[in-house]
């Protein structure tokens, strides 16, 4: 807050967004009803995300705060679409007076807003006078269809950062043989484009995804932990391997199964169209619906 006082249930614009206020909390994460100059809060109830850095702005009539969005929407679609233009331009004279100049096209979708804002801005600084990064789109979510569509058809590499496929996605991207990469660390995903655009890429330790799980049922015992009741979808679980939780397609914890269990008995494996318990390894967060990961690392050659 800059000046005033901001209220649960006042009408707020920022950008080309707006809605009204439903929650705030502080930054210890308690709810507030009202927050004055020089307090920091986070809002609950903006109808899409707006970009960092918009000013927030109170206003009393919402069909107004439409209003200003919807106009402000349509500038920034002009503007969008007139730089669009003028890079295609760009690019074609640049071609002509340079001779051909490699493009990697990138599309990126995070967890958050700030994490794609950060990674873009740090990828597009690898250009060279060679070899240029184009971000082609970037988004908040779980990679979908229409975003290995588009990677299709732009010959671009598709990158996840702390998200994963959904299950349609994931069918499309083996049919369409779309480069897929998922990080969880901003450097780690730069130096890697980094490398591929050096022609340095060396072979690297590559996960390979072997099972996907359901948790349908949960179970806490004292001085135990979380046992999960788990259905196998597909593939095969096998015990010490490598795991992710997934809860909403975002990835919440990543570690190693500790205990792998059909019926009272512990085995190695359990394959797909069966039932089996597990627990993980020093995490108990485990809730009904979420989806397991299983999957081994193996050395390839990077093929960027």
């Amino acid at each position: 807050m800059q000046s005033g006082i901001l209220r649960r249930g006042d009408m707020i614009l920022a950008g080309t967004t707006f809605g009204r206020v439903r929650a705030m909390l502080d930054e210890s994460g308690n709810d507030v009803k009202e927050a004055g100059p020089s307090i920091p809060v986070e809002i609950l109830g903006l109808a899409d995300v707006p970009s960092a850095g918009e000013e927030v702005i109170v206003l009393n009539d919402e069909r107004k705060a439409r209003e200003i969005a919807n106009f402000r929407a349509g500038k920034f679609r002009d503007v969008k679409l007139a730089k669009q233009q003028a890079a295609k331009l760009e690019n074609m004279f640049n071609q002509m007076e340079e001779g051909v100049v490699q493009t990697l096209g990138l599309i990126i979708k995070s967890d958050v807003q700030g994490s794609y804002e950060a990674l873009a801005t740090s990828l597009q600084k690898l250009s060279t006078a060679e070899v240029k990064v184009n971000i082609i789109h970037t988004g908040v979510g779980a990679i979908s269809e229409s975003d290995v569509n588009l990677a299709s058809a732009s010959n671009a590499v598709l990158i996840g950062f702390n998200v994963r496929a959904d299950a349609g996605s994931r069918k499309l991207i083996d049919n369409l043989g779309v480069d897929v990469r998922y990080y969880n660390i901003i450097y780690e995903a730069v130096d890697e484009i980094k490398a591929a655009l050096g022609g340095m890429l060396a072979p690297e330790q590559k996960e390979s995804m072997i099972g996907t799980v359901e948790i349908r049922e949960v179970f806490r015992i004292s001085k135990v932990g979380s046992i999960a009741g788990c259905y196998v979808q597909d593939g095969i679980v096998k015990r010490n391997s490598k795991v992710r939780v997934l809860r909403n397609n975002v990835i919440i914890h990543t570690g190693e199964l500790d205990s792998l269990k059909r019926f009272k008995d512990d085995v190695k494996e359990v394959k797909n169209n069966f039932e089996c318990g597990l627990s993980l390894k020093n995490y108990n967060d485990i809730e009904v619906g979420d989806i397991l990961e299983i999957y081994e690392v193996v050395e390839v050659a990077r093929t960027l």
